[in-house]
């Protein structure tokens, strides 16, 4: 989730591709996948915690100079878009309010150099008592500002000067499981819609079970092995039943699916990419 001046901004076309060339110049361990916002590269970019063992989040400082970084645990819910938001203080749940003691994390503050990593620890509050269920916060990766160096000039004809500085943060979900957990999904209403950006290929996805699920669409033809569209990071989360997916397509791809396709929800490469559900629909 990419995030400016505390709001949450879809990434377009451009600068998903973008973003895509600058990862592929980056090193990283094959198959785990990152996030950037400004200069701060971040992978994984979802943690499960299903064990008392933990793991840990690399950052990495991918710009010119130094910088420094708060790490917070924020609350956010999923809507029937599919777009998550800030939860009001006044309407956080236990089960919420239990997913944020049961995070454990360290360091909370950290300074890089450029093309510095550091890792910050993330693991389990052992607590006997927490229910079975799925807990899931999401861990904020905010930028600090630089305090601009005070004017001695002595130099007060000019008046005031506003200086606007924008912050840059990342967040990423981190789930703890705990008890046998299960979730299945199905597809439905395959149509094509319309935004601000140009023709989309929408569809329901209906989720059932205790915990979130966690994958990629594809959209294929028969008759052509591989899909003509790919779209990752397809998330349900256990406050939705079911949820929108509008995924972008160009107008050539809009004719192209015009007839019989086949829309299957996979699990993500990293959690085995075994199908989780399938649907074939005729698109007028």
């Amino acid at each position: 989730m990419f995030k400016l001046l505390g709001k949450a901004h879809r990434v377009k076309p451009g600068p998903r591709a973008a973003l895509t060339i600058l990862l592929s110049a980056i090193p990283l361990t094959a198959a785990v996948p990152a996030h950037a916002a400004g200069d701060l590269l971040i992978a994984p970019t979802r943690v499960i915690l299903d064990s008392p063992r933990g793991t840990e989040v690399i950052l990495n400082n991918i710009g010119d100079e130094e910088a420094t970084y708060r790490v917070t645990l924020e609350l956010r819910r999923m809507n029937d878009q599919g777009k998550l938001e800030d939860v009001n203080p006044e309407s956080i749940t236990e089960k919420e309010k239990a997913a944020l003691t049961a995070v454990r994390y360290a360091p909370r503050r950290v300074t890089l150099p450029p093309n510095q990593p550091q890792s910050i620890r993330i693991g389990i509050q052992p607590d006997a008592a927490l229910p079975d269920g799925e807990y899931r916060a999401h861990m904020l990766f905010r930028a600090i500002p630089k305090t601009p160096p005070a004017d001695v000039s002595g130099n007060t004809t000019e008046g005031f000067r506003i200086q606007i500085t924008p912050i840059y943060g990342i967040s990423i979900p981190v789930i703890v499981r705990k008890g046998n957990l299960e979730a299945t999904a199905t597809l439905s209403n395959v149509r094509f819609g319309m935004d601000e950006e140009g023709p989309t290929l929408e569809l329901d996805l209906n989720r059932s079970g205790d915990r979130s699920l966690f994958g990629e669409i594809h959209v294929s033809k028969p008759g052509i092995p591989a899909p003509v569209s790919v779209t990752k990071g397809i998330a349900a989360y256990p406050e939705i039943a079911r949820r929108t997916v509008s995924i972008p397509i160009t107008p050539q791809l809009a004719v192209q699916l015009r007839g019989e396709v086949i829309i299957s929800y996979y699990e993500a490469p990293e959690a085995g990419g075994g199908l989780i559900s399938q649907v074939r629909s005729i698109l007028p």
